[in-house]
């Protein structure tokens, strides 16, 4: 039996031996706040599981909608095909924040965002619940983009799997900050610090078949 902390509240994740975080447990976070901004702002989750016995991470888009994570992809996907029938998955998405540098070797480090939360995974069937979770989806993205939009042929819609997973547990482990030497180092003459890391887009490309005089969208701007 799984030991649980007995004070989970609805405001946090309650871990247990699965989820909780061991090896530097002061970076650990069950909050979920913190656990749902990470997801939030990560553009891109990996999901594992296992088929047959062997060990298979597969990385993906991904969006939330209160406690729930939802991530698609081709019907004929071995992934969706294996997650949707109703498995134990463990998602994971991370923000890496930049290079910490030491003065010396073994205390340099990475400040960094990450998350690890688990459920079981089950393929959204209905067919008007699958598209409003591509549409919310889209919205998060680039909000209003989805009535621009020419609507989706069913075709596609059959095309496209909608995997939903209940977060049952989860936790968060961040470092940020300064490197931390060695009392003795700090006297050292040597060039310690963080290198950063910026997320951010870069120059649109616009797509070189774009019809004449068509304005850029404003969620763009």
């Amino acid at each position: 039996m799984q030991h649980r902390d007995k004070d989970q509240t609805d405001n946090s994740f309650n871990p247990t031996n699965v989820s909780r975080v061991k090896r530097e447990h002061q970076r650990g976070a069950y909050d979920k706040e913190t656990v749902f901004g990470i997801l939030d702002a990560a553009p891109f989750c990996h999901v594992g599981y296992t088929i047959e016995n062997r060990p298979y991470v597969t990385p993906t888009l991904h969006w939330r909608e209160g406690e729930r994570i939802y991530w698609h992809g081709s019907s004929a996907s071995r992934m969706l095909r294996q997650v949707k029938t109703g498995v134990p998955v463990c998602v994971t998405a991370s923000l890496f924040d930049g290079y910490v540098l030491a003065r010396s070797a073994f205390h340099h480090s990475a400040n960094y965002r990450a998350v690890m939360a688990f459920g079981t995974a089950h393929m959204i069937e209905d067919r008007d619940e699958k598209e409003q979770s591509l549409k919310v989806m889209m919205d998060q993205l680039w909000p209003g983009r989805w009535e621009e939009l020419r609507p989706m042929y069913e075709q596609e819609l059959k095309a496209t799997t909608v995997v939903a997973m209940d977060i049952e547990e989860a936790s968060a482990k961040t470092r940020s900050g300064p490197p931390v030497d060695d009392e003795e180092d700090y006297d050292l003459p040597i060039w310690a610090g963080v290198e950063p890391i910026v997320h951010g887009t870069g120059t649109l490309e616009t797509d070189p078949r774009m019809l004449p005089g068509v304005p850029l969208p404003d969620y763009l701007k």
